[in-house]
């Protein structure tokens, strides 16, 4: 501007303004607070936009959604395979042995409930056929346990006794010598039976296949195996001078 107040001439080709000066700085203090809040209102926009500015547009906001939907979907496929197989052993029909009649308060019930191979296919002890079963637990390595299971064949009823391998033991072999077929022959190979039944000495196990009567016979102490599965036969009579139903069991196995 020059001395006479009319604007004059701009050498930097920036438009004409009109600048007042005010008499008292106090007039400007509606100015300036504007000014300070603005600056404040400026601040938090930029203090949000750095807390925030992750969480959206192509932040963090895809990944947290997909690693929800990832996590959902695992949920759901496990889910889907527990009750499926809930639902398949809830179908199962019930082994012979393994009703409420014969639950885990029967001393026999552990035993029948254990499964075994024959011939290669799975069976249940307790679905093996016969009231009474007289089972031949065979360790490994039982070399000389032939006689004594011959002698086992002759005491118990032949329809009755199963030869059973304890830890693996092949039992095949034994069945002809003894006269049984090779269905008596039976392998625990996968040692699915109770750990007292693992035995490292031959024993013989009479029980009933609804898991009532339990008895283990060492070696060499079956004289009156066949009584025991007389009496516990209701078709059968009795031997001459045996209680229609034992009360006492026999020593107990190794």
């Amino acid at each position: 501007m020059n001395a006479g107040g009319d604007p004059g001439r701009d050498d930097y080709g920036l438009p004409p303004v009109d600048i007042e000066v005010p008499d008292d700085a106090r007039e400007l203090a509606r100015d300036v607070q504007a000014y300070h809040r603005e600056e404040r209102a400026r601040r938090r926009r930029h203090l949000a936009k750095r807390l925030y500015g992750p969480l959206t547009r192509d932040g963090m906001v895809l990944p947290l959604l997909a690693g929800c939907l990832a996590l959902t979907l695992i949920a759901a496929t496990l889910l889907t395979v527990f009750t499926a197989r809930q639902a398949a052993i809830s179908l199962r029909p019930p082994r012979p042995g393994t009703s409420p009649a014969a639950g885990s308060g029967r001393p026999g019930a552990a035993l029948l409930n254990a499964m075994v191979f024959s011939a290669g296919q799975p069976v249940i002890l307790s679905s093996l056929p016969g009231t009474v079963l007289v089972l031949a637990l065979i360790p490994p390595k039982c070399n000389r346990c032939l006689p004594d299971l011959k002698q086992l064949t002759v005491q118990a009823p032949p329809g009755n006794v199963y030869l059973v391998g304890v830890r693996g033991e092949q039992v095949e072999g034994l069945a002809h010598p003894l006269g049984l077929g090779t269905a008596y022959a039976v392998d625990d190979t996968e040692n699915m039976l109770p750990q007292r039944y693992r035995v490292k000495r031959l024993t013989a196990v009479v029980v009933k296949t609804d898991g009532t009567v339990l008895r283990e016979f060492p070696r060499g102490h079956w004289l009156h195996i066949r009584d025991d599965v007389r009496a516990l036969i209701p078709s059968l009579v009795p031997a001459p001078g045996r209680p229609a139903t034992p009360t006492a069991s026999s020593s107990p196995g190794a």
